[in-house]
Protein backbone atom coordinates (compact mmCIF):
# COMPACT_ATOMS: atom_id res chain seq x y z
CA UNK A 1 0.00 0.00 0.00
CA UNK A 2 2.30 2.33 1.57
CA UNK A 3 4.49 1.39 -1.91
CA UNK A 4 1.58 2.17 -4.55
CA UNK A 5 1.81 5.02 -2.86
CA UNK A 6 4.65 6.50 -3.38
CA UNK A 7 4.26 5.53 -7.07
CA UNK A 8 1.35 7.52 -7.34
CA UNK A 9 2.88 10.96 -5.32
CA UNK A 10 5.95 10.26 -7.88
CA UNK A 11 3.52 10.14 -10.92
CA UNK A 12 1.98 13.35 -9.12
CA UNK A 13 4.81 15.46 -8.94
CA UNK A 14 6.31 14.02 -12.09
CA UNK A 15 3.24 15.01 -14.21
CA UNK A 16 3.53 18.77 -12.03
CA UNK A 17 6.85 18.96 -13.50
CA UNK A 18 6.49 18.10 -16.84
CA UNK A 19 3.37 20.48 -17.10
CA UNK A 20 4.86 23.11 -14.95
CA UNK A 21 8.53 22.66 -18.08
CA UNK A 22 5.45 22.75 -20.53
CA UNK A 23 4.15 25.84 -19.41
CA UNK A 24 7.71 27.67 -19.22
CA UNK A 25 7.93 26.48 -22.69
CA UNK A 26 4.86 28.05 -23.60
CA UNK A 27 5.58 31.26 -21.94
CA UNK A 28 8.89 31.36 -23.89
CA UNK A 29 7.95 30.36 -27.33
CA UNK A 30 6.88 32.85 -30.06
CA UNK A 31 3.56 33.40 -30.56
CA UNK A 32 2.05 33.49 -34.41
CA UNK A 33 0.64 36.90 -35.58
CA UNK A 34 -1.66 37.07 -38.29
CA UNK A 35 0.77 40.59 -39.01
CA UNK A 36 3.89 42.53 -38.28
CA UNK A 37 4.19 44.83 -36.13
CA UNK A 38 0.23 43.88 -35.31
CA UNK A 39 -1.85 46.30 -33.33
CA UNK A 40 -4.02 45.59 -30.86
CA UNK A 41 -6.37 47.05 -27.76
CA UNK A 42 -7.27 46.34 -24.74
CA UNK A 43 -10.36 48.11 -22.97
CA UNK A 44 -10.69 49.86 -20.58
CA UNK A 45 -12.31 47.75 -17.78
CA UNK A 46 -10.49 44.29 -18.92
CA UNK A 47 -9.65 41.83 -16.96
CA UNK A 48 -6.95 39.13 -17.61
CA UNK A 49 -9.62 36.65 -19.74
CA UNK A 50 -11.50 39.55 -21.59
CA UNK A 51 -7.49 41.05 -22.30
CA UNK A 52 -6.82 37.56 -23.91
CA UNK A 53 -10.02 37.55 -25.55
CA UNK A 54 -9.19 40.86 -27.53
CA UNK A 55 -4.96 39.92 -28.23
CA UNK A 56 -6.92 36.83 -30.29
CA UNK A 57 -9.76 38.05 -32.06
CA UNK A 58 -6.87 41.14 -32.92
CA UNK A 59 -4.67 37.99 -34.52
CA UNK A 60 -2.04 37.10 -31.42
CA UNK A 61 -2.68 33.20 -32.54
CA UNK A 62 -2.53 31.33 -29.10
CA UNK A 63 -4.55 29.41 -26.59
CA UNK A 64 -6.23 31.44 -24.13
CA UNK A 65 -6.23 29.27 -21.35
CA UNK A 66 -2.51 28.66 -20.78
CA UNK A 67 -1.96 32.56 -20.97
CA UNK A 68 -4.53 32.92 -18.62
CA UNK A 69 -3.41 30.39 -16.14
CA UNK A 70 0.02 32.14 -16.52
CA UNK A 71 -1.17 35.73 -15.49
CA UNK A 72 -2.87 33.58 -12.46
CA UNK A 73 0.71 31.97 -11.48
CA UNK A 74 2.76 35.55 -11.69
CA UNK A 75 0.02 37.45 -9.56
CA UNK A 76 -0.63 39.74 -12.73
CA UNK A 77 -4.36 39.20 -13.31
CA UNK A 78 -5.29 42.04 -11.82
CA UNK A 79 -2.97 44.10 -13.22
CA UNK A 80 -3.82 44.72 -16.82
CA UNK A 81 -3.47 48.05 -18.17
CA UNK A 82 -5.72 49.93 -20.93
CA UNK A 83 -4.70 51.30 -24.14
CA UNK A 84 -2.96 50.45 -27.37
CA UNK A 85 -0.03 48.15 -27.76
CA UNK A 86 1.92 46.94 -30.68
CA UNK A 87 3.81 43.98 -31.07
CA UNK A 88 6.18 42.30 -33.85
CA UNK A 89 6.60 38.80 -34.94
CA UNK A 90 8.90 36.85 -32.42
CA UNK A 91 6.84 37.91 -29.27
CA UNK A 92 6.20 35.47 -26.76
CA UNK A 93 3.27 35.48 -24.07
CA UNK A 94 5.93 36.09 -21.40
CA UNK A 95 6.60 39.19 -22.96
CA UNK A 96 3.07 39.90 -23.80
CA UNK A 97 1.88 39.48 -20.28
CA UNK A 98 4.29 42.18 -19.61
CA UNK A 99 3.62 44.34 -21.69
CA UNK A 100 -0.44 44.42 -20.67
CA UNK A 101 0.44 44.86 -17.11
CA UNK A 102 3.06 47.24 -16.95
CA UNK A 103 1.61 49.00 -19.87
CA UNK A 104 3.96 49.39 -22.34
CA UNK A 105 1.98 51.34 -24.84
CA UNK A 106 2.51 51.81 -28.46
CA UNK A 107 3.64 55.25 -28.41
CA UNK A 108 2.88 58.17 -31.77
CA UNK A 109 3.68 61.45 -31.20
CA UNK A 110 1.99 64.80 -32.87
CA UNK A 111 3.99 68.59 -32.95
CA UNK A 112 2.35 71.46 -32.84
CA UNK A 113 3.84 74.40 -34.14
CA UNK A 114 4.72 77.59 -32.89
CA UNK A 115 2.48 80.37 -34.53
CA UNK A 116 0.49 78.06 -35.95
CA UNK A 117 -3.66 78.78 -35.13
CA UNK A 118 -6.13 76.90 -33.36
CA UNK A 119 -7.61 75.74 -36.69
CA UNK A 120 -3.92 74.18 -37.77
CA UNK A 121 -3.67 72.08 -34.47
CA UNK A 122 -7.62 70.57 -35.17
CA UNK A 123 -6.13 69.90 -38.40
CA UNK A 124 -3.01 68.46 -37.33
CA UNK A 125 -5.09 65.81 -34.71
CA UNK A 126 -7.76 65.00 -37.55
CA UNK A 127 -4.88 64.08 -39.88
CA UNK A 128 -3.22 62.04 -37.51
CA UNK A 129 -3.84 57.75 -37.62
CA UNK A 130 -2.93 57.00 -34.06
CA UNK A 131 -5.49 59.68 -32.68
CA UNK A 132 -9.06 59.03 -31.69
CA UNK A 133 -11.14 61.74 -32.83
CA UNK A 134 -13.86 62.75 -30.37
CA UNK A 135 -13.99 65.85 -31.31
CA UNK A 136 -14.38 65.86 -34.56
CA UNK A 137 -17.07 68.32 -36.05
CA UNK A 138 -17.30 69.89 -32.69
CA UNK A 139 -17.30 73.91 -32.66
CA UNK A 140 -14.01 75.10 -31.08
CA UNK A 141 -16.75 76.54 -28.02
CA UNK A 142 -17.59 73.50 -27.24
CA UNK A 143 -14.32 72.28 -27.51
CA UNK A 144 -13.10 74.33 -24.54
CA UNK A 145 -16.49 73.66 -22.84
CA UNK A 146 -15.11 70.38 -22.61
CA UNK A 147 -11.36 71.21 -21.44
CA UNK A 148 -11.98 73.74 -19.09
CA UNK A 149 -16.29 74.28 -18.64
CA UNK A 150 -16.60 77.24 -19.90
CA UNK A 151 -16.65 78.17 -23.60
CA UNK A 152 -14.02 80.72 -24.61
CA UNK A 153 -11.75 81.30 -27.50
CA UNK A 154 -9.35 78.59 -27.78
CA UNK A 155 -6.63 80.83 -29.86
CA UNK A 156 -3.43 81.07 -28.28
CA UNK A 157 -4.15 79.00 -25.27
CA UNK A 158 -2.06 75.95 -26.58
CA UNK A 159 1.59 75.52 -25.81
CA UNK A 160 3.30 74.68 -28.95
CA UNK A 161 5.35 71.18 -28.50
CA UNK A 162 6.28 67.78 -29.81
CA UNK A 163 3.63 65.51 -27.54
CA UNK A 164 4.09 61.57 -27.29
CA UNK A 165 1.20 59.47 -26.54
CA UNK A 166 -0.15 55.93 -26.45
CA UNK A 167 -1.97 55.12 -30.07
CA UNK A 168 -5.85 55.52 -29.55
CA UNK A 169 -5.26 58.32 -27.43
CA UNK A 170 -8.52 61.17 -27.00
CA UNK A 171 -8.10 64.50 -29.13
CA UNK A 172 -9.00 66.03 -26.24
CA UNK A 173 -6.89 64.28 -23.89
CA UNK A 174 -3.51 65.49 -25.76
CA UNK A 175 -5.18 69.03 -26.26
CA UNK A 176 -5.46 69.25 -22.39
CA UNK A 177 -2.27 68.40 -22.25
CA UNK A 178 -1.27 71.32 -24.18
CA UNK A 179 -3.60 73.65 -22.35
CA UNK A 180 -2.20 72.98 -19.20
CA UNK A 181 1.19 72.96 -20.52
CA UNK A 182 0.45 76.47 -21.39
CA UNK A 183 -1.21 77.84 -18.54
CA UNK A 184 2.03 76.60 -16.40
CA UNK A 185 4.63 78.70 -19.08
CA UNK A 186 2.67 81.88 -18.89
CA UNK A 187 1.78 81.35 -15.30
CA UNK A 188 5.85 81.00 -14.78
CA UNK A 189 6.84 83.84 -17.71
CA UNK A 190 4.27 86.38 -15.48
CA UNK A 191 5.63 85.66 -12.16
CA UNK A 192 9.46 86.62 -14.03
CA UNK A 193 8.41 89.10 -15.89
CA UNK A 194 10.04 92.28 -15.67
CA UNK A 195 8.38 95.74 -13.88
CA UNK A 196 6.28 98.38 -15.19
CA UNK A 197 4.86 96.26 -18.05
CA UNK A 198 1.46 97.80 -19.92
CA UNK A 199 -0.06 94.33 -19.29
CA UNK A 200 -2.96 94.30 -16.52
CA UNK A 201 -3.35 90.04 -17.04
CA UNK A 202 -1.37 87.21 -18.07
CA UNK A 203 -4.06 86.89 -20.89
CA UNK A 204 -3.18 90.15 -22.22
CA UNK A 205 1.03 89.21 -22.31
CA UNK A 206 -0.32 86.17 -24.71
CA UNK A 207 -1.83 88.60 -26.91
CA UNK A 208 1.44 90.03 -27.22
CA UNK A 209 3.53 87.07 -27.31
CA UNK A 210 1.40 86.07 -30.17
CA UNK A 211 2.25 88.80 -32.18
CA UNK A 212 5.60 88.57 -31.38
CA UNK A 213 5.60 85.20 -32.41
CA UNK A 214 3.89 86.29 -36.12
CA UNK A 215 6.35 89.30 -36.73
CA UNK A 216 9.35 87.36 -36.83
CA UNK A 217 11.15 83.76 -36.85
CA UNK A 218 14.35 85.04 -35.35
CA UNK A 219 14.58 84.28 -31.88
CA UNK A 220 17.45 87.05 -31.36
CA UNK A 221 14.59 89.55 -32.50
CA UNK A 222 12.14 88.64 -30.75
CA UNK A 223 12.60 90.66 -27.59
CA UNK A 224 13.60 93.53 -30.02
CA UNK A 225 10.18 93.33 -31.61
CA UNK A 226 8.56 93.14 -27.99
CA UNK A 227 10.14 96.15 -27.29
CA UNK A 228 8.88 98.10 -29.99
CA UNK A 229 5.09 97.04 -29.74
CA UNK A 230 5.41 97.82 -26.08
CA UNK A 231 6.90 101.32 -26.37
CA UNK A 232 4.14 102.18 -29.08
CA UNK A 233 1.38 101.02 -26.00
CA UNK A 234 2.94 103.06 -23.37
CA UNK A 235 2.76 105.93 -26.14
CA UNK A 236 -0.25 105.40 -27.38
CA UNK A 237 0.23 104.39 -30.76
CA UNK A 238 -1.18 102.42 -33.47
CA UNK A 239 0.27 98.93 -33.16
CA UNK A 240 -0.09 98.45 -36.83
CA UNK A 241 1.19 95.15 -37.46
CA UNK A 242 0.48 93.19 -40.70
CA UNK A 243 -0.13 89.71 -38.62
CA UNK A 244 -2.95 90.76 -36.65
CA UNK A 245 -4.38 92.64 -39.50
CA UNK A 246 -4.24 89.20 -41.49
CA UNK A 247 -5.77 86.98 -38.50
CA UNK A 248 -9.12 89.09 -39.08
CA UNK A 249 -9.54 88.70 -42.64
CA UNK A 250 -9.47 85.11 -42.09
CA UNK A 251 -10.30 83.01 -45.01
CA UNK A 252 -10.31 86.16 -47.59
CA UNK A 253 -6.90 86.83 -46.82
CA UNK A 254 -5.58 85.78 -50.23
CA UNK A 255 -1.27 85.59 -49.91
CA UNK A 256 -0.79 89.55 -50.77
CA UNK A 257 -1.68 92.26 -48.51
CA UNK A 258 -3.35 95.27 -49.96
CA UNK A 259 -3.48 98.72 -48.53
CA UNK A 260 -7.53 98.20 -48.74
CA UNK A 261 -7.10 95.17 -46.58
CA UNK A 262 -5.33 97.72 -43.63
CA UNK A 263 -8.37 100.02 -44.50
CA UNK A 264 -11.04 96.95 -43.88
CA UNK A 265 -12.15 97.48 -40.02
CA UNK A 266 -11.92 94.15 -37.90
CA UNK A 267 -11.71 93.24 -34.48
CA UNK A 268 -8.00 92.34 -35.53
CA UNK A 269 -7.15 95.75 -37.75
CA UNK A 270 -4.51 97.11 -35.30
CA UNK A 271 -3.69 100.19 -38.17
CA UNK A 272 -7.78 100.89 -37.06
CA UNK A 273 -8.18 100.31 -33.44
CA UNK A 274 -5.70 100.98 -30.50
CA UNK A 275 -4.44 99.07 -28.15
CA UNK A 276 -4.06 95.14 -28.11
CA UNK A 277 -6.51 93.13 -30.56
CA UNK A 278 -9.15 90.98 -28.34
CA UNK A 279 -7.32 87.76 -28.24
CA UNK A 280 -4.08 85.92 -29.21
CA UNK A 281 -3.62 85.48 -32.78
CA UNK A 282 -1.67 82.24 -33.08
CA UNK A 283 0.45 79.76 -30.83
CA UNK A 284 3.38 81.47 -29.11
CA UNK A 285 5.85 79.65 -27.94
CA UNK A 286 8.64 79.73 -25.07
CA UNK A 287 10.67 82.65 -26.68
CA UNK A 288 7.53 84.54 -27.73
CA UNK A 289 6.24 84.24 -24.32
CA UNK A 290 9.96 85.39 -22.63
CA UNK A 291 10.04 88.46 -24.96
CA UNK A 292 6.88 89.71 -24.54
CA UNK A 293 7.19 89.90 -20.44
CA UNK A 294 10.89 90.73 -20.82
CA UNK A 295 11.28 92.91 -23.70
CA UNK A 296 15.03 94.20 -24.71
CA UNK A 297 14.92 98.20 -23.32
CA UNK A 298 15.15 99.96 -26.45
CA UNK A 299 14.28 103.45 -28.09
CA UNK A 300 12.67 102.15 -31.11
CA UNK A 301 9.04 102.83 -32.21
CA UNK A 302 9.67 101.21 -35.56
CA UNK A 303 10.60 98.43 -37.69
CA UNK A 304 10.68 97.17 -41.16
CA UNK A 305 11.71 93.63 -42.71
CA UNK A 306 14.88 93.88 -44.20
CA UNK A 307 14.22 90.73 -46.75
CA UNK A 308 16.51 88.50 -45.31
CA UNK A 309 14.80 87.31 -42.85
CA UNK A 310 16.61 90.44 -40.38
CA UNK A 311 14.73 93.86 -39.34
CA UNK A 312 15.84 97.20 -39.38
CA UNK A 313 14.68 99.02 -35.92
CA UNK A 314 14.13 103.02 -35.89
CA UNK A 315 13.34 105.86 -33.29
CA UNK A 316 11.62 107.94 -35.66
CA UNK A 317 9.80 107.84 -38.50
CA UNK A 318 11.36 109.98 -40.58
CA UNK A 319 13.95 107.16 -39.80
CA UNK A 320 11.40 104.24 -40.56
CA UNK A 321 10.58 106.23 -43.69
CA UNK A 322 13.87 106.33 -45.50
CA UNK A 323 14.26 102.13 -43.96
CA UNK A 324 11.18 101.48 -45.91
CA UNK A 325 12.51 103.05 -49.04
CA UNK A 326 16.08 101.03 -48.74
CA UNK A 327 14.61 97.96 -47.75
CA UNK A 328 11.18 97.21 -49.73
CA UNK A 329 11.51 99.59 -52.58
CA UNK A 330 14.70 98.57 -53.49
CA UNK A 331 15.51 94.68 -53.12
CA UNK A 332 18.69 94.42 -53.87
CA UNK A 333 19.90 96.44 -50.57
CA UNK A 334 18.94 93.72 -48.56
CA UNK A 335 21.23 90.95 -49.84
Amino acid sequence: MRSALVKFTALVLAGLLAFAAWLAWFALSPVKLSASPLDFSVKRGSGLRSATRQMIEAGVYMPAWPFVLLGRISSNQANIKAGSYEVSMGVTPQELMRKITQGDFAQAEILFVEGWTFRQMRAALDAHPAIRHDSTGLPDAEVMRRLTGEKASPEGLFFPDTYIFGKGERDLTILGRAYRAMEKQLQSAWQERSPGLPFRTPYEALIMASIVEKETGRAAERPLIAGVFINRLRAGMLLQTDPSVIYGLGENFDGNLRKRDLMTDTLFNTYKRPGLPPQPIAMPGQASLDAALNPAKTDALYFVARGNGTSQFSRTLDEHNRAVTKYQKDPRAAR
